[in-house]
């Protein structure tokens, strides 16, 4: 059996103020963010103890503060952020890897989406 796990948060969507150009930063668009969050969980797992985890609604919160608490020029810094705080707010998550995605955003072509994936360690 294994000791490891990913907790995951995929998809979770919000409307923020992020971008380089003028009307990104007033008037928002949409962002989409996943976290994978890798942890020694055994304890949780045997004991079936939230608190030897990582707690998505936490982790969930966490993410929502660093999106919606500053204005970002870069999807790369705001993914640092989460990064940072995951580490910092998280003792038991050793890896974490965010991606962060801004649908449809302002190029002169059409595109889904640009995203970028930052990974942190202890």
């Amino acid at each position: 059996m294994s000791d490891r796990a990913i907790i995951r948060i995929r998809n979770a969507s919000f409307y923020a103020y992020h971008g380089v150009q003028s009307d990104e930063q007033s008037m928002g668009g949409k962002f989409e963010i996943d976290v994978d969050a890798h942890a020694d969980i055994l304890a949780a797992m045997q004991g079936d103890n939230l608190k030897r985890t990582v707690d998505y609604e936490a982790l969930y919160r966490l993410v929502t503060e660093h999106v919606t608490s500053r204005k970002y020029y870069l999807i790369e810094a705001l993914a640092y952020a989460i990064v940072e705080g995951v580490l910092r707010e998280f003792p038991i998550v050793d890896l974490v890897t965010v991606r962060v995605r801004k649908p449809h955003p302002p190029v002169k072509g059409v595109v889904d989406y640009a995203e970028v994936e930052v990974s942190g360690h202890r």
